[in-house]
């Protein structure tokens, strides 16, 4: 399993078009690095930005495929549509699967029998055998009972094997998880500079929201093994849930460069670096793991919304259309489509892109909101407050519909002109 940031990104941290609500930055915040930022709450509805990019499914994401322009889905350019120009029943170019990152080995290569045991689970394990992983790592565990690497390799099989969450606190009630830390605890013992166990222990703090233990054990791991990249990037989620926003951007910069062909530990370090505003820099990172993951609609996401920070609009607006046309279904692209497009200063058809969003999922908060905001800019103040209500419903403790129908309430007592933006 590998922390992916949308742990700590989407925990409230990071946000981008995508995933779940907002710019900055579909590699979520898990064991892999961030993924999405939370966007800020403007005091005016126009000030809003768009959905984020970054799904846990997608920690996961890189993979070459082919361009996005051989889809048939793809909105033809000089069509000028209304809305996105993609039907929301197109068939989208379905991406292959990643497999998941090998886990740093626990054989060390001594060529002992018990070494010899974990070297077969790792390679059972990375096949996704596990009854036989967990064999070996059974036995691996009886032949050296002072070693810890039998009953992390046991550890991680369990989780990998009942695909347990690593989101930052997403498995705060998941008895797996606990299990799993009770067990890494007992391990501790025998070993407690053990840089593998520390991983794996850290790790699984993370999923029970537990950062700054994990921090601590983590700081060891990298002391121990520098090399090692979930290392590294798992340090930079508990950075990133204890506050040290300045070291994640270290630690997930170090995963990204320790593994330069992973599209995923791009994406996160680029979602960190938005993060500190460091945009231009965050522009890159996004281009470089669109290099490596061609059509993956998070990276297209993602690198939309960095490009918005950028004020690159018509730039950010090619990228998220490329979004929608490889993933007709996921509504938060269309939301950010539509909302880069309202930056353009086309409401019209904003509008009709946010309403196609909502469409395909009603409860998608950051569209209605959006949508209100359109609506009252267009002077339809009505509907705006009916868009308005329909978000509060979803999330009656939204700060963002608490700022907007408040801005509203304000222009109407004052009498504001019709089709004012405000």
């Amino acid at each position: 399993m590998r922390t992916s940031l949308v742990l700590a990104l989407s925990f409230s941290f990071l946000a981008a078009c995508g995933g779940s609500d907002v710019p900055p930055p579909s590699s979520a915040v898990g064991f892999g690095g961030p993924r999405s930022a939370t966007p800020p709450v403007p005091v005016k509805p126009k000030e809003w930005p768009a959905e984020p990019s970054s799904d846990p499914s997608a920690a996961p994401v890189a993979s070459a495929k082919p361009a996005v322009a051989a889809s048939s889905a793809s909105p033809k350019p000089d069509a000028a549509p209304k809305g996105s120009g993609v039907a929301l029943d197109a068939v989208g170019v379905a991406p292959k699967p990643s497999a998941p990152e090998a886990p740093r080995p626990l054989a060390r290569g001594t060529g002992t029998k018990s070494d010899k045991k974990l070297a077969e689970g790792d390679r059972a394990l990375n096949a996704g055998d596990y009854a036989a992983a967990e064999g070996a790592f059974q036995s691996a565990a009886a032949l050296e009972r002072k070693d810890p690497a039998g009953l992390v390799g046991m550890v991680r099989t369990t989780l990998r094997r009942a695909g347990a969450p690593s989101e930052y606190g997403a498995g705060a009630k998941n008895t797996i998880v606990k299990n799993a830390v009770t067990q890494l605890r007992f391990a501790m013992t025998l070993d407690p500079k053990y840089a593998p166990l520390l991983v794996e222990l850290g790790r699984a703090l993370l999923v029970l929201g537990q950062g700054d233990e994990a921090k601590g054990l983590l700081d060891k791991a990298v002391a121990l093994a520098d090399d090692d990249v979930e290392a590294h990037s798992a340090l930079g989620v508990a950075c990133l849930a204890t506050g040290d926003r300045e070291r994640a951007a270290r630690e997930i910069g170090r995963a990204a460069d320790l593994s330069p062909s992973d599209a995923d530990r791009q994406t996160n370090y680029g979602t960190v670096l938005l993060l500190e505003g460091r945009v231009d820099d965050a522009v890159r990172t996004f281009e470089r793991a669109l290099r490596l993951a061609p059509e993956d609609p998070r990276v297209e996401t993602d690198l939309g919304t960095a490009l918005l920070q950028a004020g690159d609009v018509p730039r950010a607006i090619t990228h998220l259309e490329r979004a929608v046309a490889i993933d007709p279904r996921k509504a938060t692209y269309r939301s950010n489509l539509g909302y880069a497009v309202q930056l353009k200063g086309d409401l019209e058809r904003a509008e009709a892109i946010y309403r196609e969003a909502i469409a395909l999922d009603a409860k998608l908060g950051s569209a209605w909101i959006n949508l209100g905001n359109v609506l009252a800019v267009r002077g339809h103040r009505k509907e705006a407050r009916d868009a308005y209500l329909k978000a509060k419903a979803i999330d009656p403790s939204d700060p963002r519909v608490t700022a907007v129908m408040a801005e509203l309430d304000a222009l109407e007592k004052a009498g504001g002109a019709a089709g004012e933006v405000y």
